[in-house]
């Protein structure tokens, strides 16, 4: 195994030497393999280690141990131990997400902030081979194309995250760790037949298995391997071509787009478009949709490259989650229909002390702590404020046009247009949701951003401090 991950490590030149890495682990085989893996490569490969562990609040007391475990993990072998939590139940409930997909999102959430305060360069996680045939084949049976057969990527560099075991089957994990007699802890939660997944885990892949193709994990890791390589050259295709082919901006009377008008508006030129080969100019209508945000279904492309081979003038189509496409004579327009633009908020913040946010349905927290004495899960140095530097009250408000900010740990100040990209924040966030981005300020300079370390002249290691903490309305 461990010759193995080092050449899937070296192969896709997922570490470096002198990386910081945290290793995401849950407590589970596959996670423990990993850190006990990395720990073995550690002096080999040059890198720098610590633990990550985030509390899903999903399992109560089972998933209490696991952190304790985790913990206690991290402590054997002398490692920084990094603490995270959130309500996953409440966020999947609110966000009307499966408890599998708010899991992830909020832990990925957590993962960004960690590579964003300097803990880490990158976060290693434990996806093995079994875990790649599993999302294959869960995205075959719902439908998908290209893109979703290339599965879990190796690396996903936009987000900092490695998988050093995507070539390691569970089997081989579980052998791993009784030769080092390694413990590891049980999810409870993986026997539960009503998810997805486990369904597929436990009942469809072994049937595959048995009565079909006994390597038909391999099989869909290959599947995956391909399809991720041709995704690769079809997205670098795109990058070059994308820019010929979109304006930003509403039409005009002409049927041209004003390039100076709203950024919720895309114009594709329509002879460019039918020009080129019908998988495409597929490829293309979904990439603009995912610029407004919005992931369009197989039978939506179909729809839209049919009426591309028969055009009328100002033919209007609505599809899912608002999105409207209007045919011009020269033009494809791409708009969110009923998209308004959020007014702006600003709110006083005393210290220490708390206001409610309407507008992020949440409330803003400002608590006076020790630094350095004081330890708040999921919170570290780089997100305390020195308290002596700033004003009795704050201000909150969300961020304009012209604000610059100067992140503690970064070499210069930015502007806050640019540190709110989704290339930044490692997800992609509408415009209403980055227009509302929070930022505090003392005495008319920001000193606080929601998701960034601190500013660079306020941040403080000891002595009083101020915790800006952001609570949801749903959080218990």
């Amino acid at each position: 195994m461990k010759e193995k991950a080092l050449k899937q490590i070296r192969e896709q030149r997922l570490l470096q030497a002198g990386d910081c890495v945290a290793v995401a682990v849950s407590g589970g085989a596959d996670s423990v393999a990993l850190l006990r893996l990395l720990l073995e490569l550690r002096q080999e490969l040059g890198l720098v280690l610590s633990v990550a562990h985030f509390h899903h609040r999903i399992r109560g007391a089972e998933g209490d141990a696991d952190q304790r475990f985790t913990a206690d993990l991290a402590q054997q072998f002398q490692l920084e131990f990094h603490s995270g939590s959130a309500d996953v139940p409440a966020y999947a409930r609110n966000h009307k997400l499966s408890l599998e997909s708010a899991a992830r999102e909020l832990r990925h959430q957590w993962f960004r902030e960690l590579v964003q305060q300097e803990h880490a360069d990158k976060i290693a996680t434990a996806h093995t081979l079994d875990d790649q045939a599993e999302t294959v084949l869960m995205r075959i049976l719902r439908g998908t194309g290209v893109r979703g057969l290339s599965g879990i990527a190796p690396e996903q560099r936009e987000k900092h995250l490695v998988r050093p075991l995507l070539g390691i089957t569970r089997p081989e994990v579980e052998a791993y760790l009784n030769s080092l007699h390694q413990p590891w802890r049980t999810d409870s939660t993986n026997q539960d037949l009503s998810h997805t997944r486990n369904r597929v885990r436990h009942k469809l892949l072994p049937l595959l298995e048995r009565d079909f193709n006994p390597a038909i994990r391999q099989t869909l890791a290959d599947l995956a391997e391909m399809a991720r390589l041709e995704n690769e050259y079809w997205q670098k295709e795109l990058a070059l071509l994308m820019p010929r082919l979109v304006r930003h901006g509403k039409p005009t009377r002409s049927g041209r787009s004003a390039t100076g008008a709203a950024s919720h508006t895309l114009a594709l030129d329509l002879a460019a478009l039918q020009s080129l080969p019908e998988v495409v100019q597929g490829m293309v209508l979904h990439k603009t949709a995912g610029e407004l945000g919005v992931t369009l279904e197989f039978k939506h492309i179909q729809l839209l490259t049919d009426y591309l081979h028969s055009p009328r003038s100002a033919r209007r189509l609505s599809l899912p989650n608002g999105l409207s496409v209007t045919f011009s004579l020269r033009e494809l327009h791409f708009s969110l229909e009923g998209e308004a633009v959020p007014a702006n908020y600003l709110y006083s913040l005393p210290i220490p002390g708390e206001v409610r946010l309407p507008e992020l349905r949440k409330t803003i927290r400002a608590q006076v702590i020790s630094a350095g004495k004081q330890t708040i899960s999921g919170y570290t140095a780089g997100s305390l404020l020195n308290r002596i530097l700033l004003a009795p009250e704050l201000t909150i408000r969300n961020w304009r046009a012209g604000d610059r900010f100067f992140p503690a740990h970064s070499q210069s100040p930015k502007k806050v247009k640019e540190l709110l990209q989704s290339s930044r924040l490692g997800a992609k966030f509408s415009s209403a949701e980055r227009k509302l981005w929070p930022v505090i300020e003392s005495a008319g300079e920001i000193v606080w951003i929601r998701g960034f370390p601190v500013a660079q002249a306020f941040a403080v290691h000891t002595g009083e401090a101020v915790l800006i903490e952001e609570i949801s309305e749903d959080d218990s």
